[in-house]
């Protein structure tokens, strides 16, 4: 197809479907993937489960439509979105690394280590051990789950935390099972996405996410480290956890140069101030619903 248009190019209006990874027209999409399955691929749709790469930055509103064209115009029987950046170093044959991508509208970077995420739930479930309670089926696993994501958060200060767990009860929190059993956790509500800072915690001998976030700023050129300081994008669920944001803000300050000056939210009106704010609404629909933005500028001092 691409031949032949190239070949009319004088007679033919040239439109692009994507444009900065961004669908601008839906229904060229779809006779685009009309033409791959049933002229280049020669495959009925519908018998064929599909794996579909996006890029890590794609909004979740157009995967949703993606999804909807390939179920209701295609009848496809199963559906998988993947991390183009993951695929990609898959098929170097590693799990491990960072993935540039560059293309004719959209150039990124991505860090990925052994492909996935750091397994918080077993984590969680080997401390809980330590006051008695085991877990051992997916059905006990998924209860676990769902304490971790209702009840954990990551500490500011993980050594104060700890003292004040050990010298009072406050910071203890109920989760009631689904047999009626209660089970108190108190400790165990910071000390599991701690991992995230002190990757030792679960054996891992890596650094932590500030760590490599600092790295990844320090290995470019220096004219650009003050942009990219000013636009840290956490995304995905366990950045979501309470704490998560204000650690971070607070670990990579403590790496970064002397003369940066840390302010929070409204506090920071000052452009030449940090800030760590939450993406707006307009922003959060474009990528991700759970995206927070940190910005970290250089002060003058």
């Amino acid at each position: 197809m691409e031949n032949e248009a190239q070949e009319k190019r004088g007679i033919l209006a040239l439109k692009y479907i994507t444009e900065n990874n961004s669908v601008t027209d839906w229904d060229e999409l779809e006779k685009l993937w009309h033409h791959a399955f049933y002229n280049e691929l020669c495959v009925a749709p519908e018998e064929h489960p599909v794996l579909l790469s996006d890029a890590a930055i794609t909004p979740n509103v157009c995967r949703e439509k993606k999804t909807q064209i390939l179920f209701e115009a295609f009848n496809v029987p199963a559906l998988y979105m993947a991390n183009q950046s993951v695929l990609s170093l898959f098929s170097s044959g590693r799990t491990t690394g960072i993935e540039l991508e560059s293309g004719d509208g959209l150039s990124h970077t991505v860090p990925i280590y052994e492909g996935y995420g750091l397994p918080l739930t077993e984590y969680l479930i080997r401390i809980l051990t330590e006051r008695g309670y085991y877990f051992r089926t997916t059905a006990e696993r998924e209860i676990v789950r769902d304490m971790k994501e209702k009840l954990c958060y990551v500490a500011l200060d993980f050594e104060q935390e700890m003292q004040t767990a050990a010298s009072s009860s406050s910071l203890g929190k109920i989760y009631e099972l689904p047999d009626g059993q209660e089970v108190t956790i108190s400790n165990e509500r910071f000390r599991c996405p701690e991992a995230f800072f002190q990757p030792s915690f679960i054996g891992e001998e890596s650094l932590g996410v500030h760590e490599n976030v600092y790295n990844s700023i320090m290995k470019c050129d220096v004219d650009i480290r003050r942009d990219l300081y000013s636009n840290i994008l956490l995304s995905g669920g366990s950045t979501m956890f309470p704490g998560f944001t204000d650690r971070m803000q607070r670990e990579v300050t403590a790496l970064a140069p002397s003369a940066v000056k840390i302010k929070s939210g409204d506090e920071a009106q000052n452009p030449e101030e940090e800030e760590i704010q939450t993406v707006n609404e307009e922003a959060s629909n474009r990528l991700k619903s759970d995206c927070r933005l940190i910005q970290i500028l250089r002060g003058t001092s």
